[in-house]
Parts: C-alpha cells; structure tokens; sequence
C-alpha cells in the first residue's frame, strides 16, 4: 500500500474501540511489541469459548469498568518484558484512529502500572498507520484540560 494511504499517528493516541461502546482510551503505538495488548481485570472464560473482562475506562479510578463479553479468537502462551511466561486470552475488536476503523487482535492483560492502558503492536499498525515518533494526539487533541498560563 503506498504511504499516501496511511494515516500517520503520534507514539501516542486518543482512540476509541466501537465494538464494546468505549470512548477515548490512551494507546501507545509499539514498534517494538508485535502484539496488542488492553489493560483488563477479572478474567473469566466462559462456555462456548468466550471470556468476560473488565476494561478500566479511568485510569487512575480503576472502579469505573465496563464488562466485555467476547469471542475468543485464541489462547497462547506469552513470555512478558520480564521474562515469564503465561497463558493469555486473545480477542478481537474494532479500533478508531483518526477516521480509520480496522478490526484487531488484543491480548488481555493488567497493565495497571502502565501509564497507557493499551498497546498497539506492528500486526496492528501495518498497512494503516505510520508512527511519528516525536508526535502524540496527532488524530485528536488529548481530552485533558490544561490551564492557560495567567496573562
């Protein structure tokens, strides 16, 4: 695809997920990880190969969720930055970056010590998006309020 069809998106983004309702969560666009990963709590598999989870949708108040039921699109093992290895749920789901909706996989884990809830990996970037690595909220201002210095 030539670059003129990529939307270009700062390391760091405001992005919206349509299929579960959720507005304006913080991603982190990673180069370096080829997965995807969201911030969840409260795994739960379900018959007929579903899992629950809750998604924060507040960072620091990690009491404001909303439950997710999903298809499991599969299950494998992980080995995280610190060299341990699990299992992890993976999930598919729509993104909205910028004007641009593209179905993803996600890999559910906690991210509570991470300052953004969710990652975005090569496999879901390629073909779509170029990141600029000196940007952030370059497809939408960032939701926070900032004070004007007084004049």
């Amino acid at each position: 695809m030539p670059h003129n069809q990529h939307t270009i998106i700062g390391w760091k983004e405001s992005i919206d997920l349509p299929d579960w309702g959720i507005r304006d969560i913080t991603a982190k666009a990673d180069t370096g990880a080829r997965r995807s990963a969201i911030d969840v709590q409260n795994i739960v598999e379900l018959s007929g190969e579903r899992v629950q989870f809750d998604i924060a949708l507040h960072r620091k108040n990690r009491d404001f969720t909303q439950t997710i039921v999903a298809p499991i699109a599969h299950q494998t093992h992980v080995r995280s930055s610190n060299g341990q290895q699990h299992e992890r749920y993976f999930v598919e789901t729509q993104i909205k970056i910028g004007s641009k909706v593209k179905t993803i996989e996600l890999s559910l884990v906690n991210r509570r010590n991470m300052s953004c809830r969710m990652l975005l990996g090569r496999k879901a970037l390629e073909d779509s998006f170029l990141v600029d690595s000196q940007q952030t909220h370059l497809t939408r201002p960032n939701k926070k309020l900032k004070v004007a210095d007084p004049i």
